[in-house]
């Protein structure tokens, strides 16, 4: 049973389950925002060009009562939420796309190849430090 508990606190511990923890957390606050907004802003004024808002429409077969505007509203919440998220996405995959390229621009900066072993060596070298062999200026 110790082992369980060891290998089950192994799991937790790892770095992308507590991000993944984290996100959701993030995630269940900002659905509340999203759907705060829905409700108060983007209903309302759907409602006026509809002449009803979504919330409240329904009908009813044999006493059941279908409310599809709940529905609808969900849905619109739903496209909110994945657009932002998209949008998101797109943005932090542009920052690190930068970020990776400045890296191997300073990559490219501080190495070069050794003419006669073709290995990696410091920009500065005046001696390959794997064949030894002299390199020219």
């Amino acid at each position: 049973m110790k082992k369980f508990f060891g290998e089950f606190k192994e799991f937790i511990m790892r770095g992308n389950v507590m991000d993944l923890a984290v996100a959701v957390i993030i995630g269940g606050a900002f659905t509340g925002i999203v759907n705060a907004l829905c409700d108060n802003l983007i209903s309302p004024l759907l409602g006026m060009f509809g002449g009803a808002n979504f919330d409240y429409l329904y009908f009813e077969i044999n006493g059941a009562v279908f409310k599809y505007g709940a529905f609808l509203t969900a849905l619109i919440n739903f496209i909110i939420i994945a657009f932002i998220i998209f949008l998101l996405v797109k943005a932090v995959n542009k920052v690190m796309t930068i970020g990776k390229k400045k890296e191997e621009e300073e990559e490219e900066e501080t190495e070069k190849d050794c003419p006669y072993c073709f290995t990696k060596i410091h920009i500065d070298a005046t001696r390959c430090p794997n064949c030894t062999s002299k390199l020219d200026e």
